[in-house]
């Protein structure tokens, strides 16, 4: 049995921490400074035998509908609205508030499915909140602790019979009424492609969201001309024309010294984690403001943890001389990004959703390149190319020999090379094979990692051959002479 359960409630009552425990991962981010939850976060709930789609919602509040919090507020409803059961959850030891009646109000106007629990009903200090929280109007409250897992039996049996009484449910009980069940062992073997793992990261107000939002084609995300609206990294999957992808809309990275408060250093964080479990980052540049320092530190980052790269660039259309802007930001790019020779760089427009099929191409080209394995006859063929046109530097008179190279694996492309003397391979010499590696089997744009390993000398542990009788003469006869 499947269903949809969206947490709904005022700030600060613990609905991200009940996200958590129910997802059994730390996704959302959790403090005790109220309004941390903008976005609407989607995960796969698990309580006892049941599974279900759980979203995590923003705080209701009153505000007016143009301001930030009142876009929170519409995104709530939003959730509300495509949610099959609602649990409304109030703070047990604040008791009932002017704020917990408006959002029971909005709730029975909406003709939700709704279950009520007093979170944080832990000890002695909440028990009024919980004989309070019957003057809401929706039965018996569940009394919870989501920081320590109480009360979730309670919880399980409500969310069991409300999903019983779902016509979608009833529905599917009457289908499968005298019919075999499905063999599992028949299915195992179906295992639905992965999506490719998407972040998109970039300076604050580059228009991450914004992005999202138009790849998606709805307002999934929360949205504004605010900076450092997005907090969490919000996970979202879609098929975008063919391509399977989990999208990440992740927070804006300023600059480490800028970086003071907590909450801001959770949401950098999280975004770094949505880095190093992405398959492809995203480097969304601002048009009017280009290649700035920090935008290259992102870039050098996400290099650095070996994901393949694409750069767009947003807000094109307010730019003027389009062709003069592309020449020069692909010699910058160039220039300051030798690392990822070759990254795709992709003009966009997220608000007017301009060049977004060139952007879907780039990511799937960048996540095949990324996956590309080269035969061990293919590289040998090379190297030898490369050594006889450009021998190895000599240090100290001493030859290397470059003897042997194979690719060690994938995802990012990584090459072992077994030299004589490796650690007197040169640094340069390294980036002219791996730029050399780069060109000639085509992977732009995609970390490279070479390593150099010695080889087995054969005779290191061999005793050295016992002199003959021959050899002894010609020893003498040396000595006389």
């Amino acid at each position: 049995m499947s269903f949809t359960l969206a947490i709904v409630g005022r700030p600060n009552v613990g609905k991200s921490t009940l996200f958590n425990r129910l997802v059994g991962k730390r996704l959302a981010l959790v403090d005790d400074q109220p309004g941390v939850t903008r976005d609407l976060r989607e995960g796969t709930g698990r309580l006892g035998d049941l599974r279900f789609t759980l979203l995590d919602t923003a705080g209701l509040e009153e505000a007016e509908d143009a301001s930030l919090q009142g876009r929170m507020r519409a995104l709530t409803e939003r959730a509300v609205g495509l949610a099959d059961i609602v649990l409304f959850l109030i703070d047990a030891r604040a008791g009932v508030t002017a704020t917990d009646e408006v959002v029971a109000d909005l709730l029975r106007r909406r003709g939700a499915r709704v279950i009520l629990a007093a979170n944080k009903a832990e000890g002695r200090a909440g028990e009024a909140g919980v004989l309070d929280a019957w003057a809401l109007g929706f039965g018996e409250p569940i009394a919870l602790s989501a920081e320590h897992g109480e009360g979730l039996a309670d919880l399980h049996e409500a969310l069991a019979e409300a999903a019983a009484a779902l016509p979608a449910a009833r529905e599917a009980a009457g289908e499968q009424a005298g019919e075999p069940e499905e063999d599992e062992a028949a299915t195992e073997g179906e295992d639905p492609a992965r999506p490719i793992q998407v972040a998109i990261i970039g300076r604050p107000n580059a228009g991450k969201s914004t992005l999202v939002n138009a790849i998606l084609g709805e307002e999934r995300l929360l949205t504004g001309p605010e900076a450092g609206i997005t907090r969490d990294a919000i996970s979202v999957e879609h098929d975008w024309n063919g391509l399977p992808v989990r999208l990440f809309d992740t927070a804006g990275m300023r600059r480490k010294a800028k970086v003071q408060e907590k909450l801001e250093k959770l949401s950098v964080a999280d975004a770094l984690r949505a880095i190093r479990f992405a398959d492809v980052v995203v480097l969304l540049l601002d048009a009017t403001a280009p290649l700035e320092s920090q935008d290259l530190r992102i870039a050098d980052l996400a290099e650095r943890e070996g994901r393949a790269i694409v750069i767009a660039v947003n807000k094109w259309d307010l730019e003027e001389n389009r062709q003069d802007a592309l020449r020069g930001l692909r010699a910058g790019v160039e220039n300051l990004l030798s690392q990822i020779r070759g990254v795709a760089l992709v003009p966009i427009s997220a608000r007017t959703a301009q060049g977004l099929d060139d952007l879907r191409d780039a990511v799937a080209r960048a996540h095949a390149v990324w996956n590309t394995r080269i035969g061990t006859g293919r590289l040998n063929d090379w190297l030898a190319e490369q050594v006889a046109a450009h021998p190895p530097p000599a240090p100290g008179g001493r030859r290397l020999r470059l003897r042997y190279m194979t690719q060690a694996k994938t995802r990012p492309p990584t090459f072992i090379l077994f030299a004589s003397i490796p650690g007197e391979v040169p640094d340069d010499y390294k980036r002219f094979l791996i730029n050399g590696l780069r060109r000639d089997f085509d992977l732009p744009g995609t970390p490279i990692r070479l390593f150099l390993r010695g080889g087995e000398n054969p005779y290191r542990n061999r005793r050295p051959p016992r002199p003959t009788t021959l050899d002894k003469h010609l020893r003498k006869g040396r000595a006389r002479s």
